[in-house]
């Protein structure tokens, strides 16, 4: 990897399918596989399914990366490892064996466009106790790009039920 070209990057996975666990691992395994290297991965957390809780819960975790890859190559990379790990997409928030979300790449600002779909940050991670909180755990300085608010801040404006409803496993 040519370290001057080189990005950070923070990249969410979770899963709710299968074994979710090892989906999570093998995801991680695969990422490692692509010109990605992973500097730091949180524990692994649990949460009820959003936005229907009577789905099967997930299991999350937030990884710390660093890439020569573009953003554009890096989310290509994901959506390609999701589809290997047995990804289905038929309707928007089903119960998926993964998913990967960049949740910021080099505190780049990028909107969606017609070319590609991808929002840097990831549009509304700071409702997302299934990313703030293991993200915290790996980067308790990181701050909102776009919000200019640092971590913390953004943990304390998550609802109690949100505090309640994730666990660290």
């Amino acid at each position: 990897m040519l370290e001057n070209q080189a990005k950070y990057a923070y990249i969410a996975i979770g899963s709710n399918l299968g074994n979710k666990k090892l989906n999570i691992e093998k995801a991680k395994y695969k990422l490692q596989n692509n010109l990605i290297k992973i500097i730091k991965s949180s524990a692994n957390y649990e949460t009820i399914s959003w936005p229907d809780p009577r789905k099967p819960k997930f299991i999350n975790a937030v990884v710390k990366i660093k890439t020569i890859l573009s953003p554009v190559e890096l989310l290509n990379k994901c959506n390609k490892i999701e589809l290997e790990l047995g990804r289905k997409r038929f309707k928007k928030n089903e119960p998926r064996t993964c998913d990967i979300d960049i949740i910021d790449y080099d505190q780049k600002i990028l909107k969606s466009n017609h070319s590609t779909n991808l929002t840097l940050p990831h549009p509304s991670i700071e409702q997302r106790n299934f990313v703030l909180l293991p993200l915290f755990e790996i980067s308790k300085n990181w701050k909102h790009p776009v919000k200019k608010v640092n971590i913390t801040k953004l943990i304390s404006f998550l609802k109690d039920v949100d505090l309640r409803t994730i666990k660290q496993i």
